[in-house]
């Protein structure tokens, strides 16, 4: 038997459970997946348990059983007053009839909850036995009765006229508990026997209530009575209540129900009693979790079925997948991969460098390397006005460095196109809508037109030097030995720059030289620049100013040279980059996040709530609704 509060465990764990798969549901529209509510499994949660474990919860429980065995009787003593004609004669009860608690039917559908029926107002007791060829079911409402409390008296249902069967049928269907009414002669009327074989199969929570017995005469024989019924028809009797043989206390309304532990034991003998009980009490108090349990039980395993809860989210986990592989190829990492993204060219990189080691300089050997280095821009531009001359306007090299980039970026929207409609030519329902609006909307020209307008409007230059200076910024920060080496190798060239200099304009270097003297007497420049020899500077070496770089500063050379490959692959990654940010922007907006944030839904708390409330009622339905 449950325990009092297992009837709200199992409310407080259904009512999460809806509460989570909606959440899901919202979160996983994307998927495109069918709706909840067209599910049937999703259909019996939302319309028979929600309700049915809600505060406003109810029973109702119809009194079955044979002809002229007191069903009338115990029909008032479960209602709790004299509401129903009690004859001694044969077949008295034509139509059902039924007790609702006073403002029940505010809340609640007489018709929802009583289909086939045609409802009429119960204003005379004598209704119910009149002949009429409609289904009909009398009600009224009932202050005596519980609010949690509907109750039925039904038709017998082993009457001669089938009418009588098919409205018992109809009851049955709308019962939550039937009260078996048996007798002596009628617990093995083979009538009552089918009646009840049907609702055993159908797992309906049946009371036995065996009526005028002889006590304690009787005893004796009631559970042989009891096993012959439940043994031929499958009944599993939820409680069992014996009631004497008294017409004046059935007349009277006061007819006492002996409850009997059931089946016999050794450890619940048949001769086990109880003080009378009210059957109005023990049905909508003492046991009403318990008769809900068993009533919803059924439901709340079908809940558990593969098809149904597990099923929703296995479809979630599938549809993911398929998300997380179309997100993946749609990426826009992936679209604007590039194998060979141009590199900046290295003597804009040693400039900036440059530009950064000289704001590094102070004190007499930055005035000292300032006025060299004035006096070498001036011969270096003479120099390159005589070479032009001669060999043609030179292309500045930021501008040969965006004429690359601009080819490499056509090269991409070409390939973004070419897979796009890919595609959609595979007509891969998750992504065909999205790319068909995709494409139809941003024509290919547009979107050429507007990356070279953003394309042609970007500082390159600028960038390159931002990127320089955080770069070594950071060597500054994280290697002071070797950014000190490298002022002190300063220092020294500031010293020796002005015999570097003659020497190299007396042996005829002239402009060159200077240049090349120049860079020399950078120490810092040098050990940056020149022991990384082809990756920058190219055509020229190491070997001036040899002499004076030490052991230590050479080590710290090494580290700036890795340094410097590393701005060429950071500045091509932060080109990229923008090209990416422009194609997500102006062609594939939210797509390609949506994809992602899509597969990744069977990881998201929505879906962990959901499988926690399955698990709960699972582990719920196995401690207590399947030994109810």
């Amino acid at each position: 038997m449950s325990t009092p509060s297992s009837f709200a465990d199992c409310a407080a764990i259904v009512t999460q459970l809806r509460s989570c798969l909606l959440e899901l549901e919202h979160v996983t529209e994307s998927l495109q997946l069918n709706k909840l509510a067209g599910r049937e499994w999703f259909q019996l949660l939302e319309q028979k348990l929600i309700p049915q474990v809600s505060d406003s919860a109810y029973l109702v429980a119809a009194v079955c059983g044979g002809t002229n065995i007191g069903k009338s009787v115990v029909f008032n003593h479960v209602a709790g007053t004299k509401a129903s004609a009690v004859t001694p004669l044969a077949s008295g009860t034509k139509h059902p009839v039924c007790l609702v608690p006073a403002g029940f039917t505010a809340t609640h559908d007489l018709n929802a909850i009583f289909p086939g029926f045609e409802l009429r107002s119960w204003e005379r007791s004598e209704a119910a036995l009149e002949e009429s060829p409609s289904s009909l079911l009398f009600w009224r409402s009932d202050d005596s009765l519980p609010p949690n409390l509907l109750v039925l008296d039904s038709p017998d249902i082993d009457s001669d006229a089938r009418v009588n069967w098919d409205r018992a049928d109809m009851i049955r269907r709308a019962a939550d508990v039937l009260i078996a009414v048996l007798t002596q002669q009628k617990y093995n009327d083979a009538s009552v026997k089918e009646f009840f074989r049907r609702a055993a199969a159908e797992d309906k929570v049946v009371l036995l209530v065996v009526n005028q017995v002889h006590l304690p005469d009787d005893e004796p024989y009631w559970p042989l009575w009891l096993n012959t019924f439940c043994s031929e028809t499958g009944i599993r009797p939820q409680v069992v209540y014996l009631t004497p043989h008294d017409r004046a206390a059935a007349n009277e309304n006061r007819l006492p129900f002996f409850e009997r532990a059931w089946p016999v034991t050794e450890d619940a003998p048949a001769t086990t009693t109880h003080g009378p009980r009210r059957l109005h009490e023990d049905l909508s108090a003492l046991r009403f979790g318990e008769i809900k349990l068993r009533t919803l039980g059924r439901s709340l395993q079908l809940l558990l079925e593969p098809f149904a809860v597990e099923g929703y989210l296995n479809e979630v986990r599938s549809r993911s997948q398929e998300f997380q592989t179309a997100g993946e190829l749609l990426s826009t990492h992936k679209l604007a991969e590039v194998e060979n993204w141009p590199s900046v060219p290295n003597s804009l990189l040693v400039y900036k460098v440059r530009l950064w080691w000289q704001s590094q300089r102070s004190g007499w050997s930055g005035a000292i390397h300032g006025f060299y280095n004035r006096v070498g821009r001036s011969l270096t531009k003479g120099y390159a006005l005589l070479y032009e001359k001669f060999a043609g306007p030179q292309e500045p090299p930021v501008n040969v460095y965006r004429a690359k980039e601009w080819e490499a970026i056509l090269s991409v929207v070409d390939d973004v196109y070419q897979r796009l409609n890919w595609f959609l030519e595979l007509g891969n329902p998750l992504l065909q809508p999205r790319l068909a609006a995709l494409l139809g909307a941003t024509s290919r020209s547009e979107l050429i037109q507007t990356l070279r307008a953003k394309h042609e409007a970007c500082d390159l230059e600028g960038e390159l030097e931002q990127l320089v200076h955080e770069e070594l910024d950071a060597f500054r920060q994280e290697s002071p030995e070797w950014y000190q080496s490298l002022r002190h190798l300063d220092a020294i060239a500031a010293a020796a720059r002005p015999m570097t200099s003659i020497v190299l304009f007396v042996t005829g270097f002239g402009p060159v030289g200077h240049v090349v003297g120049q860079i020399a007497a950078d120490a810092a420049v040098t050990s940056a620049v020149h022991v990384a020899g082809d990756v920058v500077a190219g055509s020229v070496t190491a070997a001036v100013g040899e002499n004076w770089i030490s052991q230590g500063a050479a080590a710290g050379a090494g580290w700036l040279e890795a340094r410097f490959r590393l701005i060429h692959e950071s500045f091509a990654a932060r080109r990229a980059a923008w090209l990416a940010g422009l194609l997500q922007a102006h062609l594939l907006g939210s797509l390609p996040h949506d994809l992602q944030a899509a597969a990744h839904l069977p990881d998201s708390a929505e879906f962990t709530r959901v499988s926690a409330a399955v698990s709960s009622l699972r582990e719920f339905v196995d401690q207590t609704v399947a030994r109810a």
